[in-house]
């Protein structure tokens, strides 16, 4: 399990290496689709397994959902990136990483806001 942990540490400080480089070129408030695109092209030149937009289909209580969500990014099938572009993160954004890490089955996600001025002031790290 330590072993594991530290795995998803190196990938995430990945993850966020690319993000601040982004943001700190690009600057706040464009979409989310270009930062998005962006982070997906760092990410695979670094030799990273990344899937945009990945459809997660689930079932509940006997009910099928087929390609109920779409996450942004899942990156080495085990951290997912949400990405945000607005003035401020609300409760609805962290609710909504953390019920997709349970319905994928997996232990880390990053909530990224490349709306907020800096960025080291929109990431929030959520574990499962």
């Amino acid at each position: 399990m330590g072993t594991e942990l530290l795995q998803l540490n190196v990938l995430t400080g990945q993850i966020l290496d690319s993000a601040f480089r982004i943001h700190s070129l690009l600057g706040p408030g464009l979409l989310e689709s270009v930062y998005e695109t962006l982070l997906a092209r760092d990410l695979i030149a670094l030799g990273l397994k990344v899937e945009r937009q990945k459809p997660v289909s689930f079932e509940f209580d006997g009910v099928r959902f087929r390609d109920a969500f779409r996450v942004d990014l899942l990156v080495e099938r085990s951290v997912v990136v949400e990405i945000k572009s607005v003035t401020a993160l609300g409760p609805a954004h962290h609710k909504q990483l953390l019920t997709y890490l349970r319905l994928l089955d997996c232990r880390l996600g990053l909530l990224l806001n490349f709306g907020a001025p800096h960025l080291r002031d929109g990431i929030k790290r959520v574990a499962n």
